[in-house]
């Protein structure tokens, strides 16, 4: 299992979370416990399915927020 973190800049309510988290599970089927939090300006989730950073990056650039870091934890 891993464990995604992404750090985001721009996520200014909870709708934008919303987006985040939508975005992430319509981009990766695989993707669990999708969460997105503005206050520590962060969306995680964990998967069983080895993910690409660039296309986690590609997806959060796509609704218009801006990737900051990428951290994939084995759990």
């Amino acid at each position: 299992m891993l464990k995604v973190t992404v750090k985001i800049d721009g996520m200014m309510c909870g709708m934008c979370e919303a987006h985040i988290c939508d975005a992430l599970r319509n981009a990766f089927p695989g993707a669990k416990k999708v969460k997105a939090s503005r206050k520590r300006s962060e969306a995680s989730f964990v998967t069983d399915i080895p993910v690409n950073e660039e296309s986690i990056k590609r997806v959060i650039s796509n609704t218009g927020y801006t990737p900051v870091s990428i951290s994939v934890q084995q759990n």
